[in-house]
C-alpha cells in the first residue's frame, strides 16, 4: 500500500516465482537488476519527485494481459470465481474457515504455482468480503495477485507457508529509514510486530507496516489472534483495506484505486495487473 499512512508495503525485498508452473526460483528484486532499463529508473525517479515510495517487487509479472485489456484503467477486470460456499459461522465449522475451500485450492495450486492454503485464504477473503462488503466485488485474482508481488505468497527469500498459513521464517522487509526509494516511518510499534524499535517495516505474506495493521488487522482463520504472518489474517485483512471507502471493485476506477492505495504507483499497478489477469485465465483454463 501506499503512503497514505501507507501500510505496509514497501519493503520487503520479495523473491519471485518463475514464469513457468514447471520451475520456481528466486531472483533479484526488479530495482537490483544488473542492466535496469531507462523506464525504471524513470519510475524510480518519478516516485521520489512525488513524494512516493517504492519497493522491490517478484519479478514483473506472469503474463501479459490478452489483448483490449492491457490498460487497467479501460481494460476488462480479472475475475475468476472460487466455489460458491457459504461462509462458515463459529461453531460446527472446520479448523479454519478457508478450509471449506481445501478441494478447490488443490486443483489450482499447481497450475497457478501458489501454494494452496494461500489458494483458500484469498478465496475466503473474497466470500467474506462479499457478505460484509457487498459492494466491494473484491476477486481473490487481485488479492492473488498482490500476494505474488508482495512476498511470491508468503515465499519470499526461502521461506514457505506451512499448514496453518504462517510463513517460516517470517517475511520481515527492510526498516523504512528514508533510503533511497523509501518512505521515513519512525517506530510505531514498539517493535512488537516487526522487531525494530527505531523504524517501522512492512512484514508477512501481504507486506503490511505495524500502523496500518492496528487499524486494518483481520481474524481470518477465527483462532481469536490478528496476525499479520499468518496468510489467512493478512488476506482478509487486505480485501478489507482495498475496500475501504465503498470502492466497487468492478470498475476500472474503484479497481485502479484500490492497488494503488496499497502502493501508489503506476508501476505498481501493471504488475498486479498483470498477474491478477494470468491467474484468473489460468483458472479457467481446462
Amino acid at each position: 500500500m501506499t503512503p497514505k499512512p501507507r501500510r505496509k508495503k514497501t519493503s520487503r525485498p520479495r523473491g519471485s516465482a518463475a514464469r513457468t508452473r514447471s520451475r520456481r526460483k528466486t531472483r533479484k528484486p526488479w530495482w537490483r537488476a544488473t542492466q535496469p532499463s531507462f523506464l525504471t529508473i524513470g519510475v524510480v525517479l518519478l516516485a521520489v519527485v512525488g513524494g512516493w515510495y517504492a519497493w522491490p517487487h517478484v519479478q514483473d509479472r506472469l503474463g501479459r494481459p490478452t489483448p483490449g485489456s492491457s490498460v487497467p484503467a479501460t481494460g476488462p477486470l480479472p475475475q475468476a470465481v472460487p466455489p460458491v460456499v457459504a461462509a462458515p459461522r463459529s461453531g460446527g465449522r472446520a479448523a479454519r474457515p478457508a478450509d471449506v475451500y481445501s478441494g478447490w485450492a488443490r486443483q489450482l495450486s499447481g497450475r497457478l504455482d501458489i501454494p494452496a492454503v494461500a489458494l483458500q485464504a484469498y478465496a475466503y477473503a473474497q466470500v467474506e468480503t462479499a457478505r460484509t462488503k457487498p459492494r466491494c466485488k473484491l476477486s481473490w485474482t487481485l488479492l492473488a495477485g498482490i500476494g505474488r508481488v508482495e512476498s511470491d505468497h508468503g515465499r519470499y527469500g526461502g521461506a514457505r507457508l506451512l499448514a496453518d498459513g504462517t510463513s517460516r521464517p517470517r517475511i520481515i522487509g527492510v526498516p523504512l529509514d528514508g533510503a533511497p526509494g523509501l518512505m521515513t516511518i519512525a517506530d510505531t510499534d514498539g517493535g512488537r510486530i516487526d522487531g525494530d524499535t527505531t523504524h517501522d517495516r512492512a512484514v508477512g505474506p501481504m507486506q503490511f507496516i505495524p500502523s496500518t495493521w492496528r487499524t486494518s488487522g483481520a481474524d481470518g482463520n477465527r483462532d481469536g489472534r490478528e496476525d499479520p504472518f499468518n496468510v489467512n489474517d493478512a488476506a482478509l485483512a487486505a480485501a478489507g483495506y482495498l475496500c475501504a471507502g465503498g470502492r466497487d471493485l468492478t470498475t476500472s476506477q474503484g479497481w485502479t484505486r484500490a492497488v494503488l492505495s496499497y502502493n501508489n504507483t503506476a508501476e505498481y499497478v501493471r504488475l498486479v495487473y498483470g498477474n491478477a489477469d494470468t491467474y484468473a485465465r489460468r483458472s479457467t483454463v481446462g
